[in-house]
């Protein structure tokens, strides 16, 4: 576990630097549609291990002085109150939250784009918010006929409807709370608006996957198709760029789909396109910086068999479609992997039949794999979170951190005064209960000195989690798979 195979320095360094000579190639000015996450991108950590999750956000902070940060949220999303599937929030909502992210590092927020504007409630309500707040908004609205028909959409008639947004730095980053927000045609409605005034200014795009100058079947960018199974993207060679260079290499099927569209979009705005394909219009150079292929394909891997619980888990929530987990087991197929290569599956399904109940079961930095079981005192996942702290700090398993004097009063204020049903304690109760019984234990404090060294760990749940748990190992940084199966047949699971 925990071998190194990216190099994040030398990313940040280079990436930072191609930024720049895209801005100088364009006289002076960029607009940059940023793909993927600015914050705490774990996925890219996982398959590309010694990626740094916040590497892109060191990357903008090398160049803070020349950048800033405008925000594309569409009002179709605002009005049927989109989620985040990772944060559980809405996307308003999410907007708020990246901009007190930003403004927390240094970084300046310049504006917000409310895309597909048409006098919804909601959007009014939000864009009421944001005035109230000190934040400026802007409206864009829906084109007909969009991206399909070039010379509306380039007309005064369409990106010319569009309110100009006033920038003033040389990199403008054009972000979005998630996919379907319209960054792109955020920034061409104002390379649209900026040629009309006599400003010289580009547009690039920067999405980290597929990895361009890696192997269409590389399994860095096989896992990202399997992190977008929901979305149905699919790697594919670039034909344009084979066409006009000779070279082969990666982008992905909306991309290529839409290229022509921007093609002509550029015409129609500057006379000619800086690009001769999608590949061009990158600037990423995540494949520059892998300094142990084997070690990202082994990670990789694993993240494509994490991505088939997690489709499994969904489907079986009712919240996702059975082609989903199909397109994975294709990919596990085509590297010939499966479950059998995750080690802790077997591990926890082996401690669930021995004793015909919910069991876990973690892997930790060295190898050794831990697991827990349930009990009348503590669920599956809390045992096991207990027994893998106790090895880590070296101490007894047979050795009690916490007196059943502790947990039974917070399993009778849970019972009978908040209304629960079940009484055994879930990991966060755990820790609460592993911290009181620290300030006069120092096992039980040595214990809890050992949860940073859980992050990256692998653990497997022979049942679905309850919420409060799932969210506890994310924040823990434990990759957390479960079996696609409840502990009890109800059609409700809290």
């Amino acid at each position: 576990m925990n071998r190194i195979g990216f190099d994040n320095d030398k990313y940040v360094k280079l990436q930072s630097q191609k930024i720049r000579d895209r801005i100088e190639q364009f006289g002076g000015k960029l607009y940059l549609e940023f793909g993927g996450k600015l914050f705490d991108d774990y996925h890219a950590s996982r398959v590309l291990p010694g990626f740094a999750p916040d590497s892109k956000v060191r990357m903008l902070l090398e160049m803070r002085d020349d950048a800033e940060i405008l925000i594309a949220i569409s009002a179709d999303d605002i009005e049927r109150s989109k989620r985040r599937g990772d944060l559980g929030i809405t996307y308003d909502d999410d907007c708020l939250r990246l901009i007190d992210a930003f403004r927390g590092i240094g970084l300046y927020i310049g504006s917000v784009v409310l895309t597909h504007y048409r006098g919804q409630a909601a959007a009014d309500k939000f864009i009421q918010r944001l005035n109230t707040l000190g934040i400026r908004v802007y409206k864009h609205y829906i084109i007909p006929e969009y991206p399909s028909n070039v010379s509306l959409i380039v007309s005064d008639e369409g990106f010319g409807k569009n309110e100009y947004v006033e920038t003033t730095r040389p990199l403008v980053v054009v972000t979005a709370p998630g996919p379907g927000s319209g960054k792109m045609a955020t920034c061409l409605s104002q390379l649209y608006h900026e040629h009309k005034r006599g400003i010289q200014a580009g547009y690039a795009k920067f999405e980290t996957f597929p990895v361009w100058n890696l192997p269409l079947k590389h399994p860095v960018n096989l896992a990202y198709e399997a992190a977008t199974a929901d979305l149905d993207d699919v790697n594919m060679i670039d034909p344009f760029h084979l066409d006009a260079y000779g070279e082969t290499t990666v982008n992905y099927n909306r991309d290529v789909e839409i290229f022509p569209v921007v093609e002509a979009m550029f015409k129609e705005i500057f006379g000619q396109c800086p690009y001769k394909s999608p590949t061009d219009m990158g600037v990423n150079m995540v494949g520059f910086c892998i300094s142990d292929d084997e070690a990202c394909c082994d990670a990789s891997k694993q993240e494509i068999i994490r991505r088939f619980y997690d489709a499994s888990c969904t489907v079986r929530q009712g919240l996702g479609e059975p082609r989903e987990v199909h397109k994975i087991e294709l990919l596990m197929n085509s590297l010939g992997v499966s479950s059998a290569d995750r080690p802790v599956v077997a591990a926890a399904l082996d401690k669930a039949e021995l004793t015909a109940g919910p069991a876990m079961a973690m892997e930790l930095p060295d190898g050794t794999i831990v697991t827990g079981k349930t009990s009348s005192l503590l669920g599956a996942a809390s045992a096991c979170l207990l027994n893998a702290l106790k090895y880590l700090a070296g101490i007894d398993k047979k050795l009690m951190l916490i007196a059943p004097g502790i947990i039974q009063p917070i399993q009778h204020l849970k019972v009978e005064h908040l209304g629960g049903h079940n009484p055994r304690l879930h990991t966060d109760e755990l820790l609460i209960a592993l911290s009181i019984c620290a300030v006069t234990n120092p096992m039980a404090d040595l214990a809890i000195d050992q949860l940073g060294k859980l992050r990256g760990c692998e653990a497997h749940s022979s049942v679905i989690l309850s919420h409060v748990d799932a969210d506890l190992f994310k924040k823990l940084g434990v990759n957390l798979t479960t079996e696609p199966k409840y502990q009890a047949k109800k059609l409700f699971h809290k």
